[in-house]
C-alpha cells in the first residue's frame, strides 16, 4: 500500500473539526462512540485516508 498524500486542503478542514468534534462528544457524553473520531481527525492530520487509498480517490492536488 503507497502511502501517498491523498486528502486535499478542503477535505483536512472538515476532517480535523469533525474529529475533535466527534472526540469531546464522546467524552462528554461517555460514550465510546467518541474514539470513532480518531479516524477523521488522524487521516486530516496525515493527509491519508486508507478508505480513498482503496478506491483510488484523491482530492490533494496534483503536484
Amino acid at each position: 500500500m503507497d502511502l501517498k498524500e491523498n486528502v486535499g486542503t478542503l477535505d483536512k478542514i472538515i476532517r480535523i473539526p469533525l474529529g475533535i468534534i466527534m472526540i469531546v462528544a464522546g467524552i462528554y457524553l461517555s460514550s465510546f462512540w467518541g474514539l470513532l473520531g480518531i479516524i477523521p481527525l488522524i487521516s486530516g492530520v496525515s493527509g491519508f485516508c486508507p478508505l480513498y487509498s482503496v478506491f483510488d480517490i484523491s482530492t490533494a492536488k496534483v503536484r
